[in-house]
């Protein structure tokens, strides 16, 4: 059994559905639910589930940001050139604009964090396993 799997339930919020629009960005299988859906607010913010070793893309934010607020679970953020950092429910991540990162949960947990966006994602290659694989060595 997996870490956090009573995650897969939700926490505060609703897992959501699988999150297949943006599946070709992740390594894994992840889950997204929409939290505000007001066309006036030029903000995005969702909950975004992990199963255990999914993680999303390199990517950066463009003409705006990121803050992630975790929420359960295990997980595991990295900008480019830092070591990565462990994350844990309670702790809060803000991405500046134009912040090469990645983001998604350790190898034996779920994990999920808010995701608050603003700006254009600009998509980038996937985290090797090389490099996620010696996360926790």
């Amino acid at each position: 059994m997996m870490k956090n799997e009573a995650i897969k339930n939700g926490v505060i919020f609703p897992i959501g559905e699988k999150n297949d629009a943006y599946a070709q960005y992740f390594v894994g299988q992840s889950y997204l639910q929409g939290l505000v859906n007001d066309p006036a607010v030029n903000v995005g913010v969702g909950n975004v589930t992990f199963e255990p070793g999914c993680r999303n893309n390199w990517h950066i934010h463009h003409d705006g940001y990121q803050i992630l607020l975790v929420t359960g679970g295990n997980g595991w953020y990295q900008e480019e050139g830092q070591p990565a950092q462990f994350l844990k429910a309670g702790d809060v991540v803000v991405t500046h604009d134009g912040v090469k990162h990645w983001h998604g949960a350790t190898k034996d947990s779920w994990f999920t964090h808010v995701a608050i966006t603003a700006g254009t994602p600009e998509w980038l290659a996937p985290v090797s396993d090389e490099i996620y694989n010696n996360l926790e060595a």
